[in-house]
C-alpha cells in the first residue's frame, strides 16, 4: 500500500518536481556561473521553439475540433458567452485592485531614472488597432503566433462550417479529432525535456537580468501579483466549485504557473493548462475554447502590470495620478495594451507604445517601460496563463451547473 501511495504521489507531482528542480538549478547556475548560464541558452531556446511550433496547430485544431463536433449550438453560445463574461469580470477586478494598490504604495517612490532619447514611432488609430488585432490580410499570416486572435476567430468560423457539413462524423470532423490526439501526444513528448529546457532558459535569464530585478517597481509588481494570486485565485476557484474547486485548483495550478513564469508566454503554457484542466475535470469542449482564447484575451497579470507602469511613469515625470477620468483611462488602456500581447514573450512593446502615446508621455518614457516590461513579464504572464485554467473552471460552472466537479469525479471513477 505504501509503494502504491508513493507511486501515486510521483505520478501526480513528479513532473512538477522535475520542472521546479530544473528551474532552481538553472537559477543557481545563473547566479554562480553567469557565463555558463548564457552559454547554455541555446538549449532553452530549442525547447521554447519546440513549444512555439506546436502552439499554432494546437490552437487551430483544438478550437476547430471543439466547435465542429458540437451539435448543440446553444451550448457553444453559453461557453463563448461565459468565456467573454469571465474575462471581463476578472479583468475588471484586477484593474480595481491595482488602482487601490498603486495609490497605497507608489511604484515610483524614490526612483530616479536617467532619460535616454528614443523614437516611439507612429501610434495606430483605434480603427487600425481593431483591424490588426482581429484580422490579417493574408492566409499565411494566420499561422504566425503573433496573430493568435485572428487565428482563433478563423478556427471558430472553420469549426462552424465543419459542424454545418456533418460535424464530428464527417471526414473533416474525424480528421480534426485524430489530429488533436496526435498533437497532444506530440506535446507530451516535448514536455519530457521541460526540466532541462526551462532550466537552461532560466539560467540565462538570471545570468543576464538577475541583478537588475530590484527596485520599487519590481517589489510593487511582484508583491501585487503574489497577493492577487493568493487572494483572488482561490476566490475564483471557490465560486467555480466550492471547497472542492479550491482543492482542485491548488492541486493542479503550480505546473502551469511555473511553466508560464519560466517561458514568459501564455501561448507556450496552453499544453500544460490543457493537462491541468483535464486533471480537474473541465469538459474538453470548454477547455478547447477557453484556453486558446485566454492566451490572448485573459490578461489579468498584464492589466496589473500596465496600470503599475502608468502609475510609475506618472510618478517619474512628476504628474498626479488621480481622478476618475485618469483611472478609467488607465483601465481602458491597460486592457487594450494587454489585448495586443497575443500570448508571445516580448509582445508587450506595442502595448507599451500605446501607453506612451495615449497618455502623451514624452518619447523618453518608452525605453523605461519597455525595460520594466521585459524584466517583470514573467510575473504578469504567470497570472495570465495560470488564470486561464481557473477561468475554464468558472466557465464550466456557468455551463454545467454547480455540481460539475462531482459529476466529473463520478465520470472519472466510472471509467476506472
Amino acid at each position: 500500500m505504501a509503494n502504491l501511495q508513493k507511486k501515486s504521489f510521483w505520478q501526480q507531482y513528479g513532473n512538477l518536481i522535475l520542472i521546479l528542480s530544473g528551474i532552481l538549478i538553472g537559477a543557481l547556475i545563473g547566479v554562480v556561473a553567469p557565463n555558463f548560464g548564457t552559454t547554455i541558452k541555446p538549449i532553452g531556446d530549442i525547447f521554447l521553439n519546440l513549444l512555439f511550433t506546436i502552439v499554432v496547430p494546437l490552437v487551430f485544431v483544438s478550437i476547430a475540433s471543439a466547435v465542429g463536433g458540437m451539435a448543440n449550438m446553444k451550448r457553444l453560445g453559453k461557453i463563448l458567452g461565459g468565456t467573454i463574461g469571465t474575462f471581463i469580470f476578472t479583468g475588471a477586478i484586477a484593474g480595481v485592485c491595482v488602482l487601490v494598490w498603486v495609490n497605497l504604495f507608489s511604484p515610483s517612490a524614490g526612483t530616479t531614472i536617467e532619460l535616454v532619447a528614443s523614437e516611439v514611432g507612429e501610434a495606430q488609430t483605434a480603427g487600425e488597432l481593431l483591424v490588426s488585432s482581429l484580422t490579417v490580410s493574408d492566409f499565411s499570416d494566420l499561422w504566425d503566433k503573433s496573430n493568435m486572435l485572428p487565428l482563433i476567430i478563423f478556427a471558430i468560423l472553420f469549426g462552424f462550417c465543419v459542424s454545418a457539413c456533418g460535424g464530428e462524423q464527417s471526414p473533416m470532423g474525424k480528421l480534426l479529432a485524430n489530429l488533436n490526439d496526435i498533437i497532444m501526444k506530440f506535446v507530451g513528448i516535448i514536455m519530457l525535456v521541460a526540466p532541462i529546457g526551462l532550466g537552461a532558459y532560466f539560467a540565462n535569464l538570471v545570468a543576464t537580468y538577475g541583478p537588475e530585478i530590484i527596485g520599487d517597481y519590481g517589489r510593487s509588481m511582484l508583491v501585487l501579483c503574489a497577493l492577487y494570486g493568493v487572494i483572488f485565485f482561490p476566490l475564483y476557484a471557490f465560486l467555480a466549485g466550492g471547497r472542492r474547486g479550491v482543492a482542485a485548483m491548488v492541486k493542479n495550478i503550480l505546473r502551469p504557473a511555473v511553466t508560464a513564469f519560466a517561458t514568459q508566454s501564455s501561448a507556450a503554457t496552453i499544453p500544460v493548462n490543457k493537462e491541468a484542466c483535464d486533471s480537474i475535470g473541465v469538459p474538453k469542449d470548454v477547455s478547447d475554447l477557453v484556453l486558446p482564447m485566454g492566451c490572448t484575451m485573459h490578461m489579468d497579470g498584464s492589466v496589473l502590470s500596465s496600470i503599475t507602469k502608468i502609475a510609475f511613469l506618472y510618478g517619474v515625470f512628476g504628474m498626479d495620478f488621480s481622478g476618475a477620468g485618469t483611472y478609467g483611462m488607465a483601465i481602458v488602456v491597460a486592457i487594450l495594451s494587454a489585448f495586443v500581447l497575443s500570448g508571445a514573450p516580448g509582445g508587450g512593446l506595442v502595448g507599451e507604445m500605446l501607453i506612451v502615446s495615449m497618455f502623451n508621455f514624452p518619447a523618453e518614457a518608452f525605453p523605461i517601460i519597455a525595460t520594466l516590461g521585459f524584466l517583470f513579464d514573467p510575473a504578469a504572464t504567470c497570472l495570465n496563463a495560470s488564470g486561464d485554467t481557473i477561468a475554464s473552471m468558472l466557465v464550466t460552472r456557468l455551463v454545467e451547473g454547480k455540481e460539475w466537479l462531482a459529476k466529473a469525479a463520478a465520470a472519472k471513477k466510472s471509467r476506472v
